[in-house]
């Protein structure tokens, strides 16, 4: 066989019996040479003994002799290191089992020497050890948005809307919890400070006693004419939602003992009770009231809060007035003019009173202010609630809110036991924080601040620990995952890591947050390994697993996306439904505004009234809308559906094609679903009929809208989406200055053609047509859903035609057949895909080369088992991939302790001085 460096020189092209026999005879030639080779460079030579052949016989006309298609050349290796190049092996290893290379046109090797060549890549081009599958890399992983906000909640209680406070996260690979993406800028650096102490003030009482308070919240107001009010609410101070241990309980009140009149029944019938509160009408009156009990006399405070709303009406203002009274006992606290003070704008008055032990009544009233005028805007006040404070006498403070869940026993009186208290405290929360126990040295120096901050004037015991506990929510072992190795036993080529980590790895996996008490004590006691199966049927079965469906469907079909794409309902509309009066008149708008105002001619401005009178007649036809409730509906289907598979442990091939999906009402219509009766918001699953377009993901308006542009549908993006998604084999990016789609003709030709015409003029580029060979065929089948995901026959008055072929040969009439293409001619492919996407997702890095034999033996077991994702799930989770990591070349810490385990992750020094306050 002539040499790859030969025939790369001379572009030598032989007749395949020609290049037979001149391999050969270089074969029997070069035998001194190659045996020299072997001991040196024993890949290249196994490289030319073994597949070089094969690769000659149906690849070098494409990717040989001085051609390159597609960027890839086989036959220039020169040296060891050119033959290990792992990303191009990859590509070929995609396309030889995709059945993408050789083109299915041309000659086809055997199956034998399909699985030859793969063969050769998994054990030589990449080396891979089937006995010792290599976990690969593990970058330090910064907590994401998501991970932080429900670590946060887990942790303290607090729920910190991490998507208002921190700037969004960058996406690897589809998702946004990837390492290598997840950096950490000065700024996030500022914003996590900021957050840890925003988060503590919020969380950790400063103090052990604080005035006792009532909150009569709105909806325990009523018309004096409505039945008694329940009992209102003892608590902390306002904003915590739960009472304090040891609240005296208020009681019911037997009766209003008030003066009021009651009030006529339209008045009660304004006065709307909410969730929490209550909303009272501008223009009518009405009056509220409730009671209390003050266990004890002395001062009080009381204070009423309530907001301004209104509907919000163009152009067109509300003038009428009111008078808001607040009464207490009779008396007048507040009385207050209300004018249209703008949607949301809220009001708080305090006033003290020295009040008697016993019960006392509240009353507000809503007084419109004559003369009344057009109602134009809806006002109205939402009364949040009236707080109670009192007696401010410390004989009769009452434990703040949560004060037990972080000070479970008073606070001792001794310096010595106020250490071991704060000592104690301190490294509880250390070790849920940093998921794993904090050293003695961290905890030392934690306790120093607590004490050192409650030593300062005006501080407390509480306030020092609170301020420690500011400290753990800034370190990098909060912010980031670290993650600790066991030590290497006999016969392992690869540690696991230690039971720790592996408590990180399930928790940030299944649930998107911190371990619980259940996985950390497994973890301390070693005793996690051995309890896994029965740990992840717990943890599936608890509500935060929904954050695995949430997160990774809301990521692979795009779900996320789906409530804010664009889509105009009206370009869709008018696609749908050509309206040549409307082309016109939307030419000419276009023209006439390019007009000067001051240069156009009556007759001009004339034109542009008639254009614009069109165009508004248009738009008022009723026609569908992809309205907010509709969107959070389709992302809400696709969950559902994920969810349903998931739980009921159904074959994964179902999230192709299915005979059901979720519904709720307006759903349903939308998706023009009426063969059953379905009424309400909530979703059910729904069965359709036999040969219905629709199940599976690829039917659902969420993957349908986001693959979508604004105005049209868009098979190219469709096509894609299957290609990444559903098959792993993404076509390369577009090359530069490629026209769009409305460019390949004039106005008046595309008026004329079809989408599909209209592709195959745009594919009609020898650069574009083998990419858009595999791509259009797939989002032209999906042709009969709009933009909106509703299912239409025709567009532009022509009918929809979504047959097809594919690259690979098969034939499809419409969208049924081609999911029925999918699931069995492509199930090896999609299960490959599928567990690609799942296995990136739960490790948070890309799939690499080494990656090859753990993904090939997890696709093997669903083959064998059956396709459902309890075995998916158990196999990622005792994979190599996920139990191991490499041993790292130098042991490395994020924080400067006491010895530990050999570790995997590092940051540099700058950015833990930055980052630690401990380290300072």
């Amino acid at each position: 066989m002539l040499s790859a460096s030969l025939r790369a020189q001379n572009y030598v092209r032989l007749p395949a019996w020609g290049r037979f026999l001149v391999g050969i005879c270089g074969a029997l030639t070069g035998a001194g040479a190659a045996s020299a080779q072997v001991a040196d460079e024993p890949v290249l030579a196994s490289f030319r003994a073994e597949i070089e052949f094969t690769l000659d016989e149906y690849c070098y006309d494409c990717h040989g002799f001085g051609s390159d298609k597609g960027g890839v050349v086989l036959d220039a290796f020169r040296s060891e290191e050119d033959v290990k190049d792992h990303a191009l092996w990859l590509r070929v290893l995609k396309n030889v089992k995709a059945g993408l290379m050789p083109p299915p046109d041309e000659f086809q090797p055997s199956d034998e020497e399909k699985a030859a060549l793969v063969q050769w890549i998994k054990t030589k081009a990449f080396q891979l050890d089937p006995a010792h599958p290599d976990p690969g890399r593990v970058t330090v992983r910064r907590l994401n948005r998501v991970e932080y906000r429900n670590t946060v909640r887990d942790l303290v209680g607090v729920d910190y809307d991490t998507s208002l406070e921190f700037p969004a996260d960058d996406t690897g690979h589809g998702f946004d919890n990837m390492a290598d993406v997840l950096t950490i800028s000065p700024m996030l650096l500022e914003k996590y400070l900021d957050a840890a102490q925003s988060i503590v003030d919020e969380a950790v009482p400063r103090e052990s006693g604080v005035v006792p308070a009532v909150v009569l919240r709105g909806n325990q107001f009523v018309a004096l004419a409505d039945p008694i009010p329940p009992a209102v609410e003892m608590v902390a101070p306002v904003g915590h939602s739960t009472p304090p241990e040891g609240a005296p309980e208020v009681p019911v009140p037997a009766q209003l003992d008030s003066a009021e009149p009651a009030v006529a029944s339209e008045q009660v019938a304004v006065a709307k009770r909410r969730a929490g509160e209550m909303d009272l009408s501008y223009y009518t009156p009405a009056t509220i009231a409730t009671t209390f009990t003050a266990e004890h006399a002395g001062s009080y405070e009381v204070e009423i809060n309530y907001r301004a709303l209104e509907k919000y009406v163009d152009t067109q203002f509300d003038h009428n007035k009111c008078h808001v009274i607040l009464k207490l006992n009779g008396e007048t606290l507040l009385e207050r003019e209300m004018v249209r003070e703008g949607y949301g704008r809220r009001f708080s008055y305090a006033f003290k009173r020295e009040l008697d032990a016993g019960e006392h009544d509240v009353v507000v009233e809503m007084r419109p202010i004559a003369p009344a005028v057009e109602q134009i805007r809806d006002l109205r006040i939402r009364l949040d609630n009236v707080t109670v404070r009192g007696p401010d006498d410390p004989a009769h403070y009452v434990p703040p809110a949560n004060y037990a869940r972080f000070f479970p026993r008073p606070v001792p009186e001794g310096a010595d036991a106020r250490a071991d208290y704060a000592r104690e405290l301190l490294s509880d929360f250390a070790r849920r924080a940093f998921r794993r126990p904090a050293s003695d040295a961290t905890v030392d120096r934690l306790t120093q601040v607590a004490l050192g901050v409650a030593e300062q004037d005006g501080q407390t015991f509480e306030s020092g620990v609170a301020q420690a506990m500011v400290a753990v929510l800034a370190s990098p072992r909060f912010l980031f995952r670290e993650e600790a190795l066991e030590p290497l036993q006999p016969g392992q080529r690869y540690p696991d890591v230690d039971e720790y980590s592996l408590a990180s790895r399930l928790s940030y996996f299944l649930w998107s947050t911190m371990p619980d008490e259940t996985l950390l004590g497994l973890a301390e006691r070693g005793e996690l390994r051995a309890n896994l199966s029965a740990q992840v049927e717990r943890m599936l079965a608890d509500p935060r697993s929904d954050q695995l469906v949430d997160n990774f469907t809301g990521q692979w079909l795009q779900g996320r996306d789906v409530v804010d794409v664009a889509i105009s309902d009206f370009a869709v509309f008018l696609r749908e439904h050509p309206n040549p009066a409307v082309e016109s008149a939307r030419k000419t708008f276009q023209e006439l505004r390019r007009v000067p105002e001051a240069q156009r001619t009556p007759e001009q401005n004339a034109e542009l009234r008639e254009a614009g009178q069109v165009f508004r007649e248009f738009a008022r036809m009723p026609r569908p809308s992809l309205g907010g409730k509709v969107r959070r509906a389709m992302r809400a289907e696709s969950e559902r559906y994920f969810d349903y598979i998931l739980r009921e442990d159904r074959s994964l091939l179902e999230l192709i094609d299915s005979d059901y999906t979720f519904l709720n009402e307006d759903l349903a219509e939308h998706y023009g679903i009426d063969h059953v009766e379905i009424k309400g918001d909530e979703l059910r699953r729904v069965t359709l009929p036999a040969g219905h377009p629709r199940g599976g993901v690829l039917t659902q308006g969420t993957v349908l809208a986001v693959t979508s542009n604004p105005g049209r549908t868009s098979p190219v993006k469709r096509g894609v989406f299957i290609l990444e998604n559903i098959l792993g084999t993404p076509p390369p990016p577009p090359p530069p200055n490629i026209p769009g789609l409305e460019e390949v003709a004039s106005e008046e030709e595309l008026a004329k053609m079809s989408l599909r015409e209209t592709l195959e003029l745009h594919a009609s580029s020898p650069m574009c047509a083998s990419c858009h060979k595999r791509m259009d065929p797939l989002g032209l089948a999906l042709e009969n859903f709009n933009a909106m995901g509703r299912w239409r026959d025709e567009e532009m008055n022509q009918p929809i035609d979504p047959q097809g072929k594919l690259i690979t040969g098969e034939t499809f009439t419409g969208v049924q057949e081609l999911k029925q293409i999918l699931v069995t001619n492509y199930r090896e492919q999609f299960l490959h895909t599928f567990t690609e996407k799942m296995l990136t997702y739960a490790l948070g890095r890309s799939m690499e080369y080494y990656d090859v034999q753990t993904l090939g033996d997890i696709v093997h077991t669903l083959e064998t088992e059956g396709p459902r994702p309890s075995v998916l799930l158990r196999e990622i989770i005792t994979s190599p991939a996920f139990q191991k990591a490499r041993l790292p070349a130098t042991p490395t810490h994020l924080v400067e302790e006491t010895p530990a385990p050999a570790e995997t992750t590092t940051v540099s020094e700058s950015s833990r001085q930055a980052i630690n306050p401990l380290s300072r």
